[in-house]
């Protein structure tokens, strides 16, 4: 294993127009299913996107954004908790898995599937992105991919062979997330040091005047997630798990 991989990995955004061979997709997605997983339930699915005229129509569901409308495929990565229930009914037993603490189980299941993926593409030199406006827009997403009742989309990601050599972004300091023993807490003074090669990250400072912020902190707080579309997106989001069985 390449160790470096981890140190200089970078999200890709923009991908050739190059197709990824069926058996190599096939084999990522396989060995990813060794990601750990909660009781060994396996309590995810993949959709595979890739027909052209299918990815157009899911692309616009994230908001075509290059990352969706360049793929050469977009992988739908649901909690799913509809397969181990059949299996329960078809054999005998009572499941009783139409509850939020179910969810939660599925979605640590798919998430950490997820990363699986991004992990084994990118040592195979694909490109990767997570595309984030799953959340977003999970019930067209649900209906588009025709999920059934105890299946929820949780994340969605993007894959082709990279266009460039990407960039890094920043990243904060290992202080900022490592607590030792009991969690600690920083002054005012101290969070902003750690924050403070992000709020001088050149594609950040250019992110701040071109939104006529005063900070990194207004452009995500204004511009990026702002309370009113939380909170729009959370209530139909809780919905949608109500319409799927996973919450009464």
């Amino acid at each position: 294993m390449d160790m470096e991989y981890f140190s200089k990995r970078a999200t890709v955004r923009n991908y050739e127009k190059r197709h990824i061979p069926e058996i190599l997709l096939d084999d990522i997605l396989e060995r990813a299913m060794r990601s750990p997983t909660c009781g060994n339930m396996q309590l995810y699915s993949v959709v595979v996107t890739r027909d052209p005229e299918k990815l157009a129509r899911l692309a616009k569901e994230h908001f075509n954004q290059p990352a969706s409308t360049g793929a050469d495929v977009i992988l739908t990565i649901c909690a799913d908790f509809n397969r181990f229930t059949e299996w329960c009914e078809a054999s005998g037993a009572k499941p009783g898995y139409d509850n939020f603490h179910s969810f939660m189980m599925a979605l640590t299941d798919a998430v950490i599937y997820a990363q699986q993926v991004v992990t084994i593409a990118e040592m195979e030199g694909l490109g990767t992105c997570y595309l984030g406006t799953v959340n977003y827009n999970a019930r067209q997403i649900s209906d588009l991919l025709e999920l059934p009742d105890l299946v929820v989309p949780v994340a969605s990601l993007s894959l082709g062979y990279p266009a460039d050599v990407v960039a890094q972004c920043e990243r904060l300091p290992l202080a900022a997330i490592k607590h030792t023993e009991t969690y600690r807490k920083d002054t005012p003074d101290e969070v902003v040091k750690l924050f403070k090669a992000k709020d001088e990250f050149a594609d950040n400072r250019k992110f701040v005047e071109e939104n006529g912020k005063e900070s990194l902190a207004q452009v995500f707080t204004d511009i990026r997630y702002p309370e009113s579309v939380n909170l729009s997106v959370s209530e139909s989001f809780m919905q949608l798990l109500k319409d799927k069985g996973f919450l009464k």
